[in-house]
């Protein structure tokens, strides 16, 4: 990356509902089943190229368990990874594969993601999600502020966020503001 990391504030995403639609069914979020599907959401190229100008890391932070439950390829997760990758500036996705039975530390809600090396300077990062893991998981790493693009989801939210928006885009400007530098 060419700066010390550790001086360097990043902004952790999560990637379906974040960055890219979600598949939602019965109330709650699904990745997409492939490359083909994924969408970018209106604003993120703009919202990422405003945060990279600023000075952050931008990095992904995703639970991909249909890996471990045998419903999706690691492949096509990494397919889906380049496609984004090839229409954003994305410096790293860090990727859990695993299920809540599998007691990994990086499955979030657990801050595995966010704390595996390159570590960035904690105390002026964001993590910005769609459900409550995300929230939890910059909570428990220490993030300085946590971020709910919030679709309200059928699903139970106990963690609350220091922000709610509609869209990563709507996030830009209290990050610029309120983080980072």
């Amino acid at each position: 990356m060419g700066v010390d990391t550790l001086t360097r504030p990043a902004v952790f995403l999560d990637r379906d509902g974040v960055i890219n639609r979600a598949i939602v069914r019965d109330g709650r979020p699904h990745p997409p089943d492939s490359a083909a599907d994924v969408e970018i959401l209106p604003g993120v190229a703009d919202a990422l190229a405003r945060l990279k100008a600023a000075g952050f890391a931008v990095i992904v932070t995703t639970n991909q368990p249909d890996v471990a439950r045998g419903r999706q390829r690691r492949e096509e997760v990494e397919a889906i990874h380049a496609r984004i990758a090839a229409q954003l500036p994305i410096d790293e996705f860090r990727v859990c594969y695993h299920d809540d039975a599998d007691d990994c530390p990086c499955r979030k809600p657990r801050p595995g993601l966010l704390l595996q090396p390159p570590a960035f300077d904690l105390s002026r990062s964001v993590m910005i999600g769609d459900r409550w893991r995300d929230i939890e998981a910059g909570r428990r790493a220490g993030v300085r502020a946590t971020i709910l693009v919030d679709y309200r989801y059928n699903e139970p939210g106990a963690t609350e966020p220091d922000l709610r928006v509609s869209s990563l885009a709507e996030a830009v400007p209290w990050i610029l503001e309120h983080a980072g530098a």
